[in-house]
């Protein structure tokens, strides 16, 4: 394993090249205030609307995604994954001559919804956070690390370019690791699905419904399994198990040693191999690409299922009474 530092970027790499950002969501944002704040050349391409009006407000130059990548050395594709491919269908003719395309999730290259011309550099380079913390990281002096691909490099100068860019965005200060194109995107799906963000939302509301339909009071089972957790992710974050398990009770261990194998169990580690293999074959692709296409019924309803959950309308009134929270994003 190698983590790429700051004293691994060739500095001339991007030197007075002009990088378009399309999209200015999360990570758009974050990506391209970092690199006009590192010296770079940005302009932002984006449609009319919400999200012009933000950049503008923000002191960048904003014009359409059409306009942006003409004369741009490197062109990062940071709008969502699904209207990514009729954006580059729509600018593939004009993005110039052996420039690179960069992508911060490689979803649409290793499903082969794009196809990028032959003489583009593809590179990947994925922070390890959302753009938030992208941005906030990187005015402290500090940075997210990053993940670093190249997928096509006519040029001989793709991971070059790349890692300046990474440089740019603050992601070098944290450590930019190589990977690949597959390795990124199945590994970061699976995580969504998995634990991060499948897995812990299910495992909260399991385990909230589990203390009310025993008669606790809402509240108190609230505080237990959602509001808590984050005390207990920070200790981890910082310091892995080591560090949780030196700060929690004596008590707290015994019934993690001993009940913890048995809610995350053989079971559930088999029905993760299922959910892997869904990601590795391309069903999980297919099956959103799909529901995009037919108008996101399923995912809609799924999504209104967990908005209307008790645990939200407790957790809303709790939070209401803690406004200090709103300044943790």
């Amino acid at each position: 394993m190698r983590l790429y530092g700051p004293k691994d970027v060739n500095k001339k790499a991007l030197r007075k090249a002009k990088i378009a950002i399309l999209g200015y969501g999360s990570q758009g944002r974050a990506h391209a205030l970092n690199l006009k704040d590192s010296g770079h050349d940005v302009v932002v391409g984006v449609r009319k609307g919400k999200s012009w009006k933000q950049a503008k407000k923000d002191g960048l130059t904003v014009v359409t995604p059409a306009e942006a990548v003409v004369g741009a050395h490197l062109v990062a594709m940071l709008v969502p994954d699904i209207p990514q491919k009729a954006l580059y269908e729509e600018l593939e003719s004009k993005i110039e001559p052996n420039a690179t395309l960069l992508f911060a999730h490689g979803f649409n290259i290793h499903f082969k919804q794009i196809s990028a011309r032959k003489d583009l550099d593809v590179v990947l380079i994925a922070p390890k956070g959302p753009g938030g913390l992208v941005r906030r990281q990187y005015q402290q002096g500090r940075g997210v690390p990053a993940l670093i691909a190249v997928h096509q490099d006519p040029t001989g100068t793709a991971f070059d370019r790349a890692l300046a860019y990474a440089h740019g965005i603050g992601a070098t200060r944290g450590g930019v690791l190589e990977t690949t194109f597959g390795e990124e995107t199945e590994t970061d799906l699976f995580g969504e699905q998995a634990v991060l963000c499948g897995g812990t939302t299910e495992l909260v509301l399991a385990g909230f419904e589990t203390l009310i339909e025993a008669g606790y009071q809402p509240e108190v089972a609230y505080y237990e399994v959602l509001h808590e957790l984050k005390l207990i992710v920070d200790l981890l974050h910082e310091g892995g198990l080591a560090k949780l398990h030196q700060f929690v009770s004596e008590t707290c261990k015994f019934g993690d040693l001993t009940r913890g194998p048995r809610i995350i169990d053989a079971r559930v580690k088999k029905n993760m191999g299922k959910v892997l293999k869904e990601i590795q074959t391309g069903k999980f692709a297919k099956e959103w690409i799909e529901e995009n296409r037919t108008g996101r019924k399923n995912y809609t309803k799924l999504m209104n299922r967990d908005l209307n959950h008790k645990i939200e309308k407790v957790g809303a009134v709790l939070r209401g009474k803690m406004p200090w929270l709103k300044d943790e994003r």
